[in-house]
């Protein structure tokens, strides 16, 4: 095994492309990580860290700002607008026919219009989501108050801030390894594992040693799970009906239907729709009005419950697998290339009957795909509830997120490889 790593390495490292490349990535995130401790003008530093001690809603927007909204960085946004903005693109494939078709149908075009209209999206989206921060922080003491001009100058920065992350990202994904806005992320994660490891370190406690070698049992087990539900695929048999010189039969094959295609996106959308409303819900909290104060502190003490809070969780990601999956596979499309090639599954008609037979057989592999994320996803949210362990409840999401990308680079350099090879 270290013999085939070692091997790799030099292959990786040996290739001119791929060498510039993970150098281009590196590179990238370095900047993206020193972009995230340049703080906004008139902190208070103290308050700051007081607000986000324990605050697991920060705390998980946090992730996905990248790491730099704990500082109240230039960047504190990071890529979740315009995860937001591509959550709301994807909705919106199911309303109107037309995105359905630019998305699924005319090819890699379409896709790159497709991400052009999600990054216009993330401007708006950006310019409201600062201005909430902005006013939310302010009740909290952690910005002062500010003239219009001063504002107005600070949402420019954050705008600006926002974009230039999501830039970074697509230069990931063209010149660079892996995807992007996941890699942007992913960095954001590994910077806070020395600060993580360091709050366990010095809250140790002598009498808690089982529970920690328990949780490091759980953590290795969940990331083998991770791996073999990533991997793992289901194979159907495809006969080409084309004759070959020489009278032989046709050609056989399989189409991989993997047992989860969503990949990690559906613990970022459920996250994104779990906390969208709670940072509403935050920045009404202090309304004059007392209806719309009180509504809100309620619907913050229930989502703050974490029966209701893990359910909640459960289902959005069970339920977004099973959008993202319809999304991004469409079983007609499949069947109707199929047929056009020539080929079809032995025993099923083709046409109609090969779409709704590869749709019977995505709707199980999506489910048992569907339980697991859902289940690891909530796992580290009933383990703080029952250790007491706060950092609990945010390494699930962290963990699930790392291992994803992990693997998807790795697969990404692989193909790289091959490609050089032949």
């Amino acid at each position: 095994m270290f013999e085939t790593f070692n091997q790799k390495l030099k292959l990786v490292f040996g290739d001119k492309t791929l060498r510039t490349r993970i150098l281009i990535t590196v590179g990238i995130l370095v900047l993206s990580r020193m972009l995230a401790v340049i703080p906004l003008p008139g902190i208070n530093p103290s308050q700051l860290a007081s607000l986000f001690s324990g605050n697991q809603f920060l705390s998980l927007l946090n992730i996905f700002s990248g790491g730099g909204l704990s500082s109240l960085s230039i960047v504190m946004l990071g890529v979740s607008p315009y995860i937001t903005a591509s959550i709301i693109m994807q909705l919106l494939t199911l309303m109107v026919p037309k995105l359905k078709e630019l998305y699924q149908e005319e090819g890699d075009a379409g896709r790159r219009k497709f991400a052009q209209y999600s990054r216009l999206l993330t401007v708006p989206l950006a310019l409201v989501q600062g201005y909430a921060f902005i006013v939310l922080f302010q009740k909290q003491n952690v910005l002062p108050s500010m003239t219009f001009a001063a504002l107005a100058m600070d949402l420019l920065i954050i705008v600006a801030g926002s974009t230039l992350m999501v830039w970074l990202g697509e230069l990931i994904s063209e010149f660079g390894a892996g995807n992007g806005v996941s890699m942007i992320i992913f960095a954001g994660i590994v910077s806070r594992l020395p600060s993580t490891l360091g709050q366990l370190f010095f809250t140790f406690n002598a009498s808690q040693l089982p529970t920690y070698l328990a949780m490091l049992a759980l953590i290795l087990v969940v990331i083998y799970g991770v791996v073999l539900v990533t991997e793992a695929e289901r194979p159907i048999p495809i006969t080409y009906s084309k004759q070959v010189r020489g009278g032989a039969g046709g050609m056989e094959t399989y189409l991989p239907l993997r047992l989860n295609q969503a990949g990690v996106i559906p613990i970022i959308f459920a996250l994104s729709i779990l906390l969208f409303p709670q940072m509403i819900f935050q920045f009404l909290s202090s309304s004059t009005s007392a209806i719309v104060a009180h509504l809100s502190t309620v619907a913050l003490t229930l989502l703050s419950n974490m029966w209701f809070y893990d359910i909640t969780y459960f289902v959005l990601v069970v339920l977004f697998t099973y959008f993202y999956t319809a999304v991004t596979f469409d079983p007609d499309q499949v069947s109707e290339n199929l047929q056009k090639s020539g080929a079809f599954v032995p025993g099923i008609r083709p046409g109609q009957p090969t779409a709704d037979y590869i749709s019977r057989v995505l709707v199980r592999l999506t489910l048992v795909g569907a339980l697991f994320l859902g289940f690891v996803a909530v796992l580290p949210l009933a383990l703080r509830s029952a250790t007491g362990i706060q950092s609990l409840a945010i390494g699930g999401t962290a963990l699930l997120i790392v291992v994803t990308v992990v693997i998807d680079l790795v697969k990404k350099i692989d193909a790289q490889i091959s490609v050089r090879e032949y």
